[in-house]
């Protein structure tokens, strides 16, 4: 068997080149594995949501107080560091509670919940990245808000904490029922009407997936 030191030029430059070949495809998928690192978190049912509104006499407040299903969302991070969401949320119409049963009803009846007994909360991306080793931080993301049929897209202020399994949104968004095609829940005909501007609140609760 020849030794190294016996090995022709030729032979020791290819060797080299295969050397460097090997090297630089182990380091190219340790970076890729880095920076496409991603974490799947499960919904908790701790998770609620309210809506705030007002009429022509006082205001209201309806609110999901559990969330029941047990959606997940994927937090990614790709190379440019930029961090993605992919996953939604699905919330039932029927779960809205007015603490009013004709609010109620006149609510459910302004969403459409015959035709479309859900609507999506989507989550498309975040525009910070310090959330990854903050404990606490403030972040802005984009999310998809379907309701009856219409998608619209919205700009949204987080307040985020994170624990070591798990992680809470806290936040809230102006919407109008116009903004979906809807025309505000009235209340006893026409004497008492809703005004057309909400203010969602929500307080979203993800754990690890184990």
């Amino acid at each position: 068997m020849l030794q190294p030191q016996y090995l022709k030029k030729k032979e020791m430059k290819s060797l080299i080149i295969l050397f460097l070949a090997l090297t630089l495809t182990s380091f190219t998928k340790l970076h890729e594995y880095v920076a496409n690192r991603s974490s799947k978190w499960v919904i908790s049912k701790n998770s609620s949501l309210v809506v705030n509104g007002s009429t022509n006499v006082n205001k209201f407040s309806c609110s999901i107080r559990q969330y029941p299903t047990t959606d997940t969302v994927m937090i990614s991070e790709d190379q440019k560091r930029k961090v993605l969401l992919s996953g939604e949320l699905n919330i039932e119409v029927k779960n809205f509670d007015c603490n009013n049963q004709m609010m109620t009803k006149q609510l459910r009846k302004t969403l459409k919940e015959d035709q479309f007994p859900t609507f999506k909360i989507r989550f498309l991306s975040l525009k910070e990245t310090s959330f990854l080793k903050q404990k606490k931080d403030f972040v802005k993301g984009l999310v998809e808000i379907e309701i009856a049929g219409i998608i619209k897209r919205f700009e949204i202020n987080y307040q985020l904490s994170m624990d070591k399994n798990a992680m809470l949104f806290t936040g809230n968004q102006l919407i109008k029922f116009s903004d979906f095609k809807l025309t505000p829940p009235r209340k006893m005909g026409k004497l008492i009407q809703a005004k057309d501007q909400l203010v969602v609140v929500f307080f979203l609760k993800m754990e690890a997936a184990s």
